[in-house]
């Protein structure tokens, strides 16, 4: 098995492409190890130290480190650990993983729709390539809440991301989104 590595634009971040299916669906975000109870991947990957946060997509494994590691040293770690669960047989993720967006019903509910769509079509798409997703969190006079997961939570660049990519992609379709914000 070979595992390819890639940067992404967040420095404390890599993204590891195993070659093989990760998630056939949605993806799981895994920010500190006591939300890993249901992916035997994820807690195997943090049981390396150093290792603050995992992220699984739909063929990537997006790993963060903590602040004090370096990753010439914790990659072989990571990458050992990523190679014994795939030769293990073990699912990636127990149970079913989600799209991440949140419902949202009541007088807005079309434009929630619009929002989610191209979210889905457009935005998330582009961050699963550096290693990450966006989903949405909700829509409330004129401004879409999203939570930035994997690469893009912490990374320096999702403030233009949000503010110079996304927000003005959705207020160019949907004429009532004022303003984009992230949530934590």
């Amino acid at each position: 098995m070979f595992i390819q590595t890639e940067t992404t634009p967040n420095p404390a971040t890599l993204k590891f492409l195993p070659g093989e299916t990760v998630l056939g669906t949605g993806t799981a975000d895994f920010p500190e190890i006591d939300s890993a109870v249901t992916s035997p991947l994820a807690r195997r990957i943090f049981a390396v130290p150093g290792v603050a946060g995992v992220f699984l997509g739909s063929d990537f494994v997006t790993v963060t480190k903590a602040d004090s590691a370096v990753w010439d040293h914790l990659k072989p770690s990571v990458l050992g650990a990523i190679m014994e669960h795939f030769q293990s047989g073990a699912p990636a993720i127990e149970g079913n993983s989600t799209s991440g967006h949140n419902d949202q019903d009541g007088p807005d509910a079309e434009i929630v729709t619009q929002i989610k769509e191209l979210l889905d079509t457009r935005v998330r798409p582009a961050v699963a390539q550096d290693g990450g997703d966006i989903t949405f969190h909700g829509f409330d006079r004129g401004v879409v809440y999203l939570h930035m997961q994997g690469a893009c939570a912490g990374c320096p660049s999702s403030t233009l991301t949000l503010k110079m990519g996304i927000e003005n992609l959705l207020r160019h379709y949907i004429p009532e989104v004022t303003e984009v914000r992230p949530v934590a």
